[in-house]
């Protein structure tokens, strides 16, 4: 299938549309962890499914495609795959990379890097300054997560690009909240695009997958290397379930995204809302880069009430949303960052991020928007008025 072809078709037309064998239009599950050799002078393409599996190099050569890259690696997970690419650094090397971060990422760079000896600097990565400033003679990754999780904040991703290559430095770009159906990194400069593909890529909340491109074969090697060396691979059942996760990626994206207007919409009329952040409006910071540099808003969006007691009694009284850590599936998924996707930052580093007890990440599913807002009413409803000492203030 060419690149003449819209993104939307390509989905659903590889060279892995039918198996060549059978004209199944499924690609096969090969269930195998070993491959048998007619010569061991002459080894087969395929000898330990760790090492190597036609399910999952369907799945890693479509994403490599997909995102205009052309190596791809399939990954047990999101982490799996950030921390396998985390490996390419060696001790004394340095990473400048943005303070909101998912919460896995903070902590495999606080918790685990350091132990090796790997250094870093949490910066604001919308200020390029920042950026520039907070680059040494040894940082080796300029990692970006656009738009950032939770706040949606908003990173120009060839801008940043550009200024890690002009310091010799890899960029790496976290692209699970867009996929490459609305951002595609590589195109912009970035060396290495990461995904949680448990996300909106597989889509279903039934599989847990990373998925990892570049467009180096040299980095490629590098990182072939160490997913076979770590071995945190992707089972071949999995791979099949984000394969066919995929194909419906753009109708599932769209129709959410489209909803995720309608609700950030609402939302921001509701006294009982204090904020609302959503890359869709003009008034977001960051909202004009991020409309050159990808096709949409996306599916998600965070908003903020007065406090963890505001949160609890918003919750407890939603009835279609499910209340759950994770994102991007065929069913709303409404997550409290302080206590879940966070967790594991301390509460003076989130609160410096501006990740608050009150705030919420609403990740819009397939359900009628209509139904979507009317249970959000009835919810905010039952959340206590603010009292009058504590006046709403903007920010």
């Amino acid at each position: 299938m060419t690149e003449q072809h819209s993104f939307q078709t390509r989905l659903l037309h590889s060279k892995h549309k039918f198996d060549p064998e059978t004209g199944a239009v499924s690609v096969p599950i090969q269930q195998a962890s070993t491959f048998h050799q007619q010569d061991f002078d002459q080894p087969g393409k395929y000898d330990y499914s760790r090492s190597g599996n036609p399910t999952r190099e369907a799945l890693e050569e479509t994403i490599a495609s997909l995102e205009g890259g052309s190596y791809g690696f399939a990954f047990a997970s999101g982490m799996a795959a950030i921390s396998t690419s985390f490996m390419l650094l060696s001790q004394d090397d340095h990473v400048v990379i943005s303070e909101d971060v998912y919460g896995g990422t903070f902590r495999m760079i606080r918790d685990v890097l350091t132990k090796f000896g790997i250094d870093h600097s949490f910066v604001n990565m919308t200020d390029l300054h920042a950026v520039a400033t907070a680059i040494k003679p040894n940082t080796k990754v300029v990692y970006i997560e656009t738009p950032s999780n939770p706040l949606l904040n908003i990173t120009d991703i060839r801008a940043v690009s550009k200024l890690a290559k002009a310091h010799g430095c890899l960029t790496f770009v976290d692209n699970t909240f867009m996929t490459p159906a609305l951002q595609k990194p590589i195109e912009l400069g970035a060396d290495v695009v990461l995904h949680s593909a448990t996300k909106f890529i597989a889509g279903h909340s039934d599989v847990v997958a990373g998925l990892a491109v570049v467009n180096n074969e040299r980095l490629a090697d590098q990182l072939g290397f160490l997913q076979n060396a770590f071995g945190s691979i992707l089972g071949a059942h999995d791979c099949w379930l984000v394969l066919r996760g995929l194909k419906t990626l753009h109708c599932r994206l769209k129709q959410s995204s489209e909803s995720a207007f309608k609700i950030a919409s609402y939302l921001t009329q509701h006294p009982k809302v204090e904020e609302v952040y959503y890359p869709g409006f003009t008034s977001h910071p960051g909202a004009s880069t991020h409309s050159y540099q990808s096709g949409g808003p996306g599916a998600v969006l965070s908003f903020r009430l007065k406090d963890e007691a505001a949160v609890k009694d918003f919750s407890k009284h939603l009835e279609i949303p499910v209340f759950a850590v994770s994102l991007g599936a065929v069913e709303s998924i409404l997550s409290y960052p302080a206590r879940m996707s966070h967790a594991s930052m301390p509460r003076e580093e989130r609160l410096k991020r501006g990740i608050t007890d009150g705030l919420l990440r609403l990740s819009v599913g397939l359900e009628q928007p209509e139904d979507l807002i009317r249970d959000f009413e009835t919810a905010l409803n039952q959340v206590e008025d603010l009292p009058l000492a504590a006046a709403k203030v903007g920010g």
